[in-house]
């Protein structure tokens, strides 16, 4: 029977966190009467001298509804390229063989690590370090392999659904092209779902290059019918035919360039011929706040889970949901090929059959 474990968040916030968290600690005391240390900062945690708390009981009551994570987070905080001022100078060291010191100090049996691609990439490197390491899926952009969804991908599309109804009064009223820039980073899931459910008039998405021309070509054909108003869905890693993808900030060796800013880009473009276009980038309100019932649920039934794969031994594994089902798989599998939105996907062709523009006919 496994006595010691510990949980940590990886990479950015997202709706749900807390719920994997209290499902962790409720089942590890109630099943297993294990202990449950909390890592704060993601894996900075082990660096800390205060970054690892106990977790029981009474530090898990009312977080269910919480958005964010009681442990904090680092999506800057790769062990094996951590930023450090030495005699003045900016360097990157490699501090994974520290963490795994802390790691074997603290006992744990098991390290349970909730992050995305980034984060459980690096708890791939640390298994094979000999670190017991179990992985849930977290990102709103449900970019895991392995998995059909991530939590906190129900709530962003619930955020940038509303936006978009919120969207449709006042670009009708106005007679304008409404432009909302949303999160997803490669993947367009975010803006998929949300434009359908929205009723957006064009949709774009990373993995569906398009033409400004087409875009007009649709707001033209609207104005002909006398339907004076747009709204666009546009992910923020979509990009044109003949262009690149829009960044706001530069990548370095550590830091991931920031996309950003192909909203803009769009509705200047619209303006210039001859449409009146408002651009709104709904930004981090779509990771923020009280997770969707759906996320509550999943974020619950990965944390218990987590706990019982841990107890057989399962590591090196992640959660996933397959067929409505809770399982794991390798996290070699999980992260070997990022998900992305498929041209054949039902929800595509779906898009098209109701008169959605993706911008490249």
């Amino acid at each position: 029977m496994m006595k010691r474990i510990g949980i940590l968040t990886g990479g950015s916030d997202a709706p749900g966190l807390n719920a994997v968290i209290r499902a962790a600690v409720k089942t590890a005391i109630n099943v297993y009467d294990c202990e449950v240390f909390g890592i704060r900062n993601g894996y900075d945690g082990f660096l800390e001298s205060d970054g690892v708390v106990p977790l029981g009981m009474e530090e898990v009551r009312g977080i269910l509804p919480r958005g964010g994570t009681i442990l904090g987070a680092a999506n800057r905080g790769n062990p094996y390229a951590r930023k450090v001022m030495r005699d003045g100078v900016e360097i990157t060291i490699d501090v994974s063989e520290e963490i795994v010191k802390g790691i074997k100090k603290l006992k744990l049996e098991a390290l349970i690590v909730l992050g995305g691609d980034g984060t459980l990439h690096i708890a791939h490197e640390l298994a094979l370090k000999g670190v017991p390491i179990i992985g849930v899926p977290k990102t709103i952009d449900n970019d895991i392999g392995g998995t059909e969804l991530t939590f906190g991908f129900d709530t962003a599309l619930n955020i940038a659904t509303e936006a978009l109804d919120r969207l449709h009064t006042t670009a009708e009223s106005h007679h304008r092209a409404m432009v909302l820039e949303l999160m997803g980073r490669d993947a367009g899931f975010i803006a998929l779902q949300a434009g359908i459910c929205g009723g957006a008039d064009v949709i774009l998405i990373p993995e569906i290059p398009f033409k400004f021309e087409s875009i007009m070509a649709k707001i033209r054909e609207r104005a002909e019918k006398g339907r004076k108003f747009s709204i666009l869905a546009v992910s923020e890693g979509a990009k044109s035919q003949d262009g690149v993808q829009v960044f706001s900030r530069e990548g370095d060796d550590i830091y991931v360039p920031r996309l950003g800013g192909i909203g803009q880009v769009v509705g200047e473009y619209i303006e210039k011929q001859g449409f009146e276009s408002r651009v709104t980038v709904l930004g981090h309100l779509q990771r923020g706040g009280t997770p969707t019932a759906f996320d509550r649920s999943l974020a619950t039934r990965f944390g218990a889970a987590a706990v019982r794969l841990a107890a057989r031994g399962g590591f090196d594994r992640m959660v996933a949901l397959q067929s409505g089902r809770v399982t794991d798989i390798s996290l070699v599998d999980a992260t070997a090929i990022p998900k992305r939105v498929k041209l054949e996907d039902d929800s595509v062709i779906t898009a098209r059959n109701v008169g959605i523009s993706f911008g490249d006919e």
